[in-house]
């Protein structure tokens, strides 16, 4: 971070220089299939999902995909200089998804150029869970039961399955993520479109959140937005985790 130091009076005076966007926003994707899939076994108490292709292939629901277009419209809803214009998105297929409909959706009604391109970035990827990938809530406790009680003893923040991420290893990309982000984006209204547990950690850095603060929050919805804007050199939260946008 460069600084500008003034003598005044006697007094010196340092000014942050520290690059920003001016706004950003935060979505998770869309309903995905695995989301739907995901909450019919913890329904039931089902020990499996009927889902073959990996993490990074699910795709949207039909539900999710309504949902990315209602975010096109929010999107071409909001003050001019609040509506993006770069995108930054997970490689996954429900995120690329998300972004593709909303830009659409944002650029049919006249909100953004037509020469605006989402740009991908793996360091935005979901959590990986290794050898707890895939596994229903049940599966995990009948199959992994060592596992299950080491991650309620360890808490999320710190449980990092083998061969996965734990909370802060993801936290460890976003940091390096956003110091790109606000390298190439200052003064410019960004959106992010990621996953619950990347979003989840956004905040957790940005708004600099203890174990317990971060635990409290409600998990993040689909297509849901959560919004910062550049004050004073920080980036502060203006409104968190919003669906009233959604349809």
């Amino acid at each position: 971070m460069a600084e500008l130091t003034s003598v005044i009076n006697g007094h010196r005076l340092a000014a942050s220089l520290r690059p920003l966007p001016s706004v950003l926003i935060a979505t998770r994707h869309g309903e995905s299939t695995a989301n739907v899939e995901f909450r019919i076994a913890a329904e039931t108490g089902a020990l499996t999902v009927p889902i073959t292709s990996r993490d990074a292939d699910i795709p949207l629901s039909p539900h999710g995909r309504r949902q990315a277009r209602d975010l096109g419209r929010w999107w071409a809803g909001l003050p001019v200089a609040d509506r993006p214009r770069a995108v930054w998105c997970s490689p996954y297929v429900r995120t690329a998804e998300t972004a593709r409909i909303a830009l659409d959706r944002a650029r049919g009604l006249g909100a953004v150029p037509d020469s605006l391109a989402v740009r991908y970035d793996e360091r935005l990827r979901d959590r990986e869970l290794g050898v707890l990938e895939m596994l229903t809530a049940a599966a995990i406790e009948k199959e992994h039961p060592v596992e299950a009680a080491r991650r309620r003893k360890m808490g999320e923040l710190y449980y990092r399955p083998p061969g996965g991420e734990s909370f802060l290893d993801v936290a460890l990309r976003v940091r390096s993520f956003l110091r790109d982000l606000c390298e190439e984006e200052d003064g410019r209204a960004v959106l992010v479109v990621a996953h619950d547990c990347t979003v989840l950690m956004l905040r957790y850095v940005l708004d600099r959140l203890t174990e317990p603060e971060l635990l409290d929050l409600r998990a993040v919805s689909n297509c849901s937005t959560s919004l910062w804007r550049s004050q004073a050199g920080r980036l502060h939260p203006e409104h968190w985790n919003s669906v009233a946008h959604l349809t």
